[in-house]
């Protein structure tokens, strides 16, 4: 195999076929980055499977968390995969899946309605209603430009995400208040979220805005995150429906073991379960 030196042109390439790959930009940047940390590892030496796995081995004795380095192992995959070298490839960790989640991080039904009353209190319609939709159809917060006037007329939203596309339906309630925003802002058609120069909304403004509502909605900034409206809809869809198969496709996942860890208990909730085993006589 011909010496491969992974230099910054190199990194490059990789990117632009990243994202031709159709992968999101946050996933494509991730990898990079990663990448880019390989890339000063090696310090201009040959690019080998022995110095990938040397970097492996390193990143496990640093004391990193075994899902760092697996996101460290998929993203050199990945590079392998682009430089058609799949003798490089390395195997990722093997992490036991976690029976229940961390109550510090997971949002309660209650956190999210404070949430959105204090949206409203502070009269920021836009994002309290922002609020409503991600929690209210589990669409991720890069797919609320999908959310328009035309999708609020027929109850459904077609959402196109990393090549796949799939059927939002919208409830009545959620429809008429979309409308009646749209309305008040004078948007007649296309996306209901924009920001006043007319674009869609991004996930960094989202972000930003419900970060600011934490202390007066006594909400943890730990559990204040877009995402997290996505892992509330989908634990109250589970709690409901009980079958994993359709609520993956509802959430574009291409895996139900991506969907099983939005619905795990939290650590509360696997106490009283326990409790009412009574197996302790």
């Amino acid at each position: 195999m011909p010496k491969i030196i992974l230099t910054a042109d190199l990194v490059d390439r990789y990117r632009a076929w990243l994202l031709a790959a159709e992968k999101s930009t946050a996933t494509a940047e991730k990898y990079v980055r990663e990448v880019s940390a390989f890339a000063e590892y090696l310090r201009g030496g040959a690019l080998i499977r022995e110095r990938a796995l040397e970097y492996k081995n390193k990143r496990i004795s640093d004391g990193c968390a075994p899902t760092s380095v697996n996101s460290t192992v998929a993203a050199l995959n990945s590079l392998f995969d682009f430089l058609k070298t799949p003798d490089c490839r390395l195997k990722s960790l093997r992490v036991q899946r976690r029976a229940f989640c961390s109550e510090q991080r997971e949002l309660s039904r209650e956190e999210y309605i404070r949430l959105v009353k204090t949206a409203e209190r502070n009269k920021n319609d836009r994002l309290s209603l922002m609020l409503r939709t991600i929690c209210g159809t589990g669409v991720r917060v890069g797919e609320l430009r999908f959310i328009t006037v035309e999708a609020a007329h027929s109850g459904e939203a077609e959402v196109t995400n990393k090549g796949k596309t799939r059927t939002v339906f919208l409830v009545r309630d959620l429809c008429k208040k979309l409308l009646a925003y749209a309305k008040s802002r004078g948007i007649v058609s296309g996306a209901v979220f924009v920001t006043r120069s007319g674009k869609p909304v991004n996930r960094v403004n989202v972000w930003r805005e419900m970060k600011a509502l934490c202390a007066q909605a006594r909400v943890s900034p730990e559990k204040v995150f877009p995402h997290n409206l996505r892992h509330l809809f989908a634990r109250t869809f589970y709690g409901l429906e009980k079958d994993i198969a359709k609520l993956a496709d509802i959430l574009g996942h291409s895996s139900v073991d991506t969907t099983r860890i939005y619905i795990i208990s939290t650590g509360e909730e696997h106490r009283r379960q326990m409790e009412r085993m009574r197996l302790v006589c």
